[in-house]
This record gives structure tokens, sequence and C-alpha cells, in this order.
């Protein structure tokens, strides 16, 4: 039998203060990425890779991606095809509501901080 455990310090142990809540990192890669499939819809990665202007490389687009479906920002869906074709069918992403929020709460945080005043 397993006893219950309390969340209260043990004798002679500080409470631990309680942490606040952080903003998700985005790293610049992951960013492009949902800024593209924001403003473009679906996209399979060297579509991506395509319309990032250079800010996405083939050798890291889909190892990046699959981070960020693992995170639960973009989703996946592998293409339908009425005629079968030669090759393995693409995999589509597209953003996720939390993906979305996320850019936009880090675009909302940027745009803060850059109108700031700072008195010297």
């Amino acid at each position: 039998m397993t006893r219950p455990t309390s969340s209260r310090p043990k004798p002679g142990r500080k409470a631990q203060p309680e942490e606040k809540p952080r903003l998700p990192r985005l790293a610049r890669t992951e960013q492009a990425i949902l800024e593209l499939l924001a403003s473009h819809g679906e996209l399979y990665g060297l579509q991506l890779v395509e319309r990032s202007e250079g800010a996405l490389k083939r050798g890291t687009v889909y190892v990046t991606l699959q981070r960020m479906e693992e995170k639960g920002w973009v989703e996946s869906h592998l293409e339908a095809r009425d005629v079968p074709a030669a090759g393995l069918p693409r995999r589509l992403y597209r953003p996720t509501r939390p993906g979305l929020a996320l850019l936009r709460a880090i675009e909302l945080a940027a745009t803060a901080f850059l109108n700031l005043e700072y008195e010297i």
C-alpha cells in the first residue's frame, strides 16, 4: 500500500517558491517554420525550404518538424493521391492552435520589448 505524498515541506526544510509560468522557447528555425505555415497553410518540407529564402536547410527541416510535432506545435498527414504515383507520398504540415498561439505570444512579447523606453 502506498502512502499519499504531501506537498508540505519536511520539517527543517524551506518551502520552494512557486515557479512562474514561462513562455516556451522557440528556436529560430522553429519560428521560421511556424511563420511560413501560418502565412501559407499546409506545406511539405521542401516547400518550407524553398519559401524560407535560405533560412531553412534540407538537412535540418525534417528533424525540426518532427521535434515540433512532438511538442504539439505542428501536425502532419500524408498527402492524398488519386492515382498511384511513383515514390512515397509527401507529408504535409500545418500549425496547431497551440503553435499559432505560441507564435502570436512571441510576436507580441517582441513588439512590447521593442517599444519599451529605457531610462538612463
